[in-house]
């Protein structure tokens, strides 16, 4: 395939860790957890760290060190493991559910920025040219879209600016989280806003939609698999990264101690300030705005405990809102300009040229750049369908969504099972290894590819038992219909090989 790179700068540890914690770490994931299942959901994250985050992120540390000169990423890596057809179809699953989050993001990223201006989200009243609220979001997120790509088009050192700013904010809002937590720790005593009784407090949910639900407890799995999820995504990057056989392995390994860590400790200091009843269980709270809930309360709780006035206390509750706003929004914009551009990197550089029609498979200064804007056409043609398409349309992405939900985490399955078989071809130079016989690789394998399987089987179980069918069934059709989608293109490129043999017989 076509290529006229130049040289470009080499990420160091350093911005290789912000790049992956920009892409994994979702502060978010710390109050919405503790929305849903107060301090029950660290025992799940740590469950989900110890059987699938780090045993994973090694993975793909050994897989980024093998395969430090090929430019695929993970289709490389599965390709050279097992075998093209099986690395396509998971990488290409893996690329959809990308494309799902972009068009969810880039009218969601309007949120925090509200919150940031106005220190609430007032974007249920925004208007441009006459056009509703949602109409508004979507011409918003059209031009991000365009925005971004335009941006990526110029290359890794563009990227790596934003990306590092998006890291430096999400760094930013952890301290905020600890610092402030663990003041009012101290200045009250040591007593909790949300008491801890005794173990019960970490197997039982205070919320009633979790309390005594097992099932619905191992379908929180998956939420915390998302939130470890990304990982893979940088793996694209060892090529870029300086003396890569080294920092590359260390950025992961350094990477997901301190994100594990951190979920399961961020969880444990909300409660220092947060009462689940008297915060959380209130109407008007969800899942959309759980962060900002949760912090603006940090802003009053520490008010509070430093003796200030009412009056004070609330205007430094909406004066964290407005910085966990501008914090979320900065590292929402460092993500997007990642995901924008290394997960079709990683599957236009693995993959054989003739896959893609015309000039998709084309890389210009290192960059899929064509691809890019076939991909933002892509991306604005379903922003702009859902715009105008009224309730049938936006019934048609929950479903779209609903098939995404178990497709995203299912490519984790493929890269986790290619592993035994990545461990077995003795003729693959692995200069990094955590696993080091093919005993203990065989059985990480198994485990996360179990741990993945159990998580998505409970997720499309629940709705189930619920009523909820419909939900269900889109589940589990939307990996099917990914996979058809998958093995047609690879179906048609195998007809275009052969057909190219014959001419050359002929």
């Amino acid at each position: 395939m076509a290529s006229n790179k130049k040289p470009t700068g080499k990420l160091t540890l350093a911005s290789l860790i912000l790049m992956i914690f920009t892409s994994v770490y979702g502060f978010n994931n710390i109050p919405r957890s503790f929305y849903k299942m107060g301090y029950a959901a660290i025992p799940w994250y740590i469950l989900s760290g110890i059987t699938f985050f780090i045993p994973f992120a090694f993975m793909m540390a050994e897989y980024g060190a093998a395969f430090k000169n090929e430019k695929g990423g993970i289709y490389s890596w599965m390709e050279k493991s097992v075998g093209p057809k099986f690395a396509f179809v998971g990488t290409f699953m893996w690329y959809v559910s990308y494309i799902i989050w972009m068009v969810n993001v880039s009218q969601g990223l309007w949120i925090p920025l509200s919150n940031a201006i106005f220190g609430k989200d007032t974007t249920k009243t925004w208007s441009l040219f006459g056009l509703t609220a949602p109409q508004t979001l979507a011409v918003l997120g059209i031009l991000w879209i365009i925005f971004v790509t335009y941006i990526s088009t110029k290359g890794l050192e563009k990227i790596k600016k934003i990306t590092s700013l998006g890291g430096t904010a999400v760094a930013a809002l952890n301290i905020l989280l600890w610092v402030g937590a663990l003041t009012v720790l101290v200045l009250n005593k040591g007593q909790l806003a949300q008491p801890i009784e005794g173990l019960k407090s970490f197997t039982q949910s205070p919320n009633p939609k979790f309390a005594g639900n097992i099932i619905a407890g191992l379908a929180f799995i998956v939420y915390a698999i998302f939130a470890y999820g990304g990982i893979e995504v940088v793996g694209g990057l060892v090529d870029q990264t300086e003396n890569a056989e080294k920092t590359f392995p260390k950025g992961v390994a350094i990477s997901a101690a301190v994100i594990s860590v951190g979920y399961s400790l961020g969880i444990l200091l909300v409660g220092i300030f947060t009462n689940w009843t008297k915060v959380i269980n209130q109407e008007g709270v969800h899942l959309g705005n759980a962060g900002y809930v949760v912090m603006a309360n940090l802003g009053v709780e520490l008010g509070k405990a430093l003796g200030f006035s009412d009056a004070t206390c609330m205007a430094m509750g909406a004066g964290i809102a407005r910085f966990i706003g501008l914090s979320m929004f900065l590292a929402l914009m460092g993500a997007f300009f990642t995901l924008t551009y290394a997960p079709l990197k990683q599957i236009i550089e693995g993959t054989p040229a003739e896959l893609w029609p015309g000039k998709m498979g084309e890389l210009k200064d290192g960059m899929p750049i064509n691809a890019m804007k076939v991909q933002a056409a892509t991306v604005v043609v379903m922003i702009a369908l859902l715009a105008v398409g009224g309730d049938s349309m936006s019934k048609f992405f929950d479903i779209l969504v609903a098939m995404t939900n178990v497709a995203m985490t299912l490519p984790y399955m493929f890269l986790s099972g290619a592993f035994a078989p990545f461990k077995k071809k003795t003729e693959i130079h692995k200069p990094f290894e955590v696993f080091k016989s093919y005993g203990s690789a065989l059985f990480a394998s198994i485990v996360v590819t179990l741990t993945v399987g159990f998580a998505n089987f409970f997720t499309v179980l629940e709705p189930a038992l619920a009523g909820d069918m419909k939900t269900t069934f889109w589940s589990v059709a939307g990996p099917i219909f990914f996979s058809v989608v998958a093995l047609l293109m690879y179906s048609n490129y195998e007809k275009k090989v052969a057909a190219k043999k014959e001419e050359k017989v002929a």
